[in-house]
């Protein structure tokens, strides 16, 4: 069989993931805390037609002959690269303005987001829009009282604080913590604007807001998705033609083939 035959195969399993990256990328354009996904391409093995020869008295160096097999998927990147903020107004609304995600859940189950759309819970716990726990770096959950708070307030370094309606004192309820990783594009998405560590993430470093290379919270508004449908637009028609050219390999080269059994006739 032709060799073509398999890479033009190949081109086109990889162009089609490649589309469904994007297509994935542009349906959550308004995700908020989105970050996006990139496919790069890597060639296989080549056939080693003849081998390379060194140069003699007589005679000069005389290059290999390989023939390329096709391609393959070699990364699925997800891009960490900031995104633009939105204001919303909302108190419970947060931004982190650098690096750094929030931890969310449990003390035994943790997961990380860049998603700060947090609400009170009916106890006044602070809480995702999926009901997990902001988290304090001693994996503690941030509590107000409802009955008891005139107000609360978040601070840009994490610091969540209340006043008693009682004494009007300012309270301390707790300071959110964030996470940052030495390769955060090795996090693994788990859906729901959620991440969880990988081998390749390496552990988590808490830290607060402000803190070294986190970011300081801002509150009353939320991170966008980092995803630009200019560009996203660009590569879905460069993975369709793609994905067309290598369809007209295969053709082509069944083509050939018909020609070759025609032969016989």
């Amino acid at each position: 069989m032709l060799r073509s035959l398999y890479s033009g195969i190949s081109g086109m399993k990889n162009f089609q993931t490649k589309l469904d990256v994007v297509a994935n990328n542009i349906s959550n354009v308004n995700t908020a805390g989105f970050k996006k996904s990139r496919v790069t391409f890597k060639d296989i093995v080549s056939q080693q037609i003849s081998g390379a020869s060194a140069s003699t008295a007589n005679r000069g160096s005389v290059n290999g002959k390989q023939v390329g097999l096709g391609s393959a998927v070699a990364t699925i990147d997800t891009v960490h690269s900031p995104a633009s903020t939105g204001t919303t107004g909302r108190d419970l609304d947060i931004a982190i303005t650098g690096d750094g995600y929030f931890r969310v859940g449990t003390g035994d189950e943790i997961s990380y987001t860049r998603y700060g759309n947090f609400q009170l819970s009916d106890q006044g716990y602070l809480t995702t829009a999926d009901g997990l726990f902001v988290l304090t770096a001693d994996n503690q959950k941030i509590q107000i009282p409802v009955d008891d708070a005139k107000s609360y307030a978040i601070a840009p370094n994490g610091t969540v604080t209340y006043v008693d309606k009682d004494t009007n004192n300012s309270v301390t309820a707790g300071q959110i913590s964030l996470a940052t990783f030495s390769n955060a594009a090795g996090l693994t998405k788990t859906g729901d604007n959620l991440y969880r560590e990988s081998l390749s993430s390496g552990t988590p470093q808490i830290v607060a807001p402000g803190e070294g290379s986190a970011g300081a919270l801002q509150t009353g508004a939320l991170e966008m998705s980092n995803v630009d449908l200019s560009e996203e637009f660009s590569e879905m028609i460069i993975a369709q033609r793609g994905f067309q050219s290598n369809a007209k390999i295969i053709t082509t080269s069944d083509e050939i083939l018909q020609e070759l059994v025609n032969l016989k006739r």
